[in-house]
């Protein structure tokens, strides 16, 4: 089955509202005729209805960072799905390694959080992913058949196919590290078999992307794995004219 590849770039915390505006209008020159691939950019709250307005029209989607699964409540500091789906925010990464890790989400939480962005319009980028440890002590199928089936928990079989799922190996996130292609292609072949098992159309429907240290000089060989259906870039989806390479290499 044909997967349109999907290109996300998780700024993280960077870029002032000035800075980002700098960053599209160099983007947008290079993307303009981006054909076969879709093309995302994940910004800090501060920078998405900048980024939604100046996009428009464009091959460039914007997409949040995180959400809250509750439409509305006493949550200081959280931001909810009908608050993004006001600013025409086209979807959300949700469970990144850094909020895992450093802020302590969930996979009790994820598991509210995917069907909240589903239910809401938006598409949700769920990342996956193992330790260096879990990966030197052959955990790595324990660990994603877990957060797979804990997170994707809440979603009908039937919408499965509409979650984006990111395999980003911790060990290779901002590291310079890269999982090599046999390793990249093996975990996310079981990522998409683990689907399979509970919606066989849906296993080959769903986009399952790549995320830890891609750059354009091996974008193309990550890309072109079989399961592979795009990339969740960081760093280098902060400069745009390593990001239009890498998207690029998607659509070719």
């Amino acid at each position: 089955m044909a997967r349109t590849p999907l290109v996300a770039g998780n700024w993280k915390m960077y870029k002032t509202e000035a800075q980002a505006e700098e960053f599209i209008q160099a983007l947008l020159p290079r993307v303009s005729s981006l054909d076969g691939a879709d093309l995302a950019i994940c910004v800090p709250f501060t920078d998405l209805r900048a980024m939604v307005d100046s996009s428009r029209g464009s091959p460039v989607e914007v997409f949040a960072q995180n959400m809250h699964y509750e439409p509305e409540g006493p949550f200081t500091g959280e931001i909810s799905a009908p608050m993004l789906g006001e600013l025409d925010v086209r979807g959300v990464v949700l469970g990144h390694s850094e909020r895992r890790q450093l802020f302590g989400e969930t996979d009790k939480a994820l598991a509210l959080k995917v069907p909240a962005a589903l239910d809401a319009g938006l598409v949700p980028i769920l990342c996956v992913g193992e330790t260096e440890e879990e990966r030197d002590g052959e955990e790595t199928e324990r660990k994603l058949r877990h957060q797979i089936n804990e997170d994707l928990a809440g979603v009908p079989a039937a919408r499965l196919a509409e979650v984006v799922v990111a395999y980003e190996p911790i060990w290779a996130i901002g590291t310079g590290r890269v999982a090599e292609g046999e390793q990249a292609q093996e975990a996310i072949a079981f990522i998409r078999a683990l689907v399979s098992g509970r919606d066989e159309a849906a296993g080959e429907s769903l986009r399952i992307l790549y995320g830890g240290s891609v750059k354009p000089d091996n974008a193309a060989e990550l890309l072109a794995l079989p399961d592979v259906d795009g990339a969740l870039v960081g760093g280098a989806s902060l400069d745009p004219a390593s990001f239009a390479e890498i998207a690029a290499a998607a659509s070719r």
